[in-house]
């Protein structure tokens, strides 16, 4: 059994939510969001096709950079060696000597190892710059979505007492307003849903440290969203 999210069905998924809230809500604002985060999720998809599969031709050219750099170490090493045996000396290096070579030979292998390991990892820090750059849309997509609901009042429904002439206009039915909200939630869940998508095939530990910052993030705005549809419901039953 496939425990895995399966992108064509998220993006289905947003496609049939933004036709629910056209035919509630048509032209409206929310909609138009949820159209972009439908555009976002079937870029998410190419994106992370692209991230999973390994990049050829940049890991030869890694290769022959790693192979260079080996080879010019080889050559400065040999280069580096005094093979002339001194008559004073036992072994031909004097102990003074002995360690400038060996300070010279730790400070060429830390960088050597500083390099390899920069051109090692190139592969991973381009896929998690794309990556990076895709969350941040994602995060700025929330905030947008609960921009949407902010001002979505549910005691403006039942009370238009204590208005002042830059409140919010309250057009809204409690069915239409608890709808409205139950759509934010919903999107606010499906764009936790997109990010997780970066996760699953790419095991990066800033990529997966993002996608949990956007579950929380979306998390915690849809948990003031259901309490005002909680707010609601308790207003109805009054």
């Amino acid at each position: 059994m496939d425990h895995s999210l399966n992108s064509e069905h998220l993006v289905e998924t947003i496609n049939i939510l933004y036709k629910r809230m056209s035919e509630r809500f048509p032209n409206s604002g929310l909609s138009k969001v949820c159209l972009e985060l439908h555009t976002i999720a079937k870029e998410t998809k190419s994106r992370c096709q692209w991230i999973k599969k390994p990049q050829i031709l940049l890991r030869l050219g890694v290769g022959l950079v790693i192979f260079f750099i080996l080879l010019l170490t080889v050559f400065i090493v040999i280069a580096g060696i005094d093979f002339t045996v001194k008559d004073d000396t036992m072994d031909g290096i004097e102990f003074v000597d002995f360690l400038q070579i060996l300070e010279v030979s730790v400070n060429m292998l830390i960088l050597i190892g500083a390099a390899l390991f920069f051109f090692v990892t190139t592969e991973t820090r381009k896929k998690r710059k794309r990556a990076m750059m895709s969350i941040h849309e994602l995060r700025v997509l929330a905030h947008v979505i609960d921009m949407h609901q902010l001002t979505k009042d549910p005691e403006r429904v039942f009370s238009e007492k204590n208005r002042t002439a830059s409140s919010p206009q309250q057009t809204m039915t409690a069915f239409e307003l608890t709808r409205y909200l139950d759509y934010c939630a919903e999107m606010l869940s499906l764009v936790g849903k997109v990010a997780a998508l970066y996760a699953q095939d790419f095991e990066d530990e800033v990529v997966l440290t993002a996608v949990n910052d956007i579950e929380t993030l979306t998390t915690g705005l849809s948990r003031k969203i259901w309490q005002k549809i909680v707010i609601l419901y308790r207003f109805k039953q009054q």
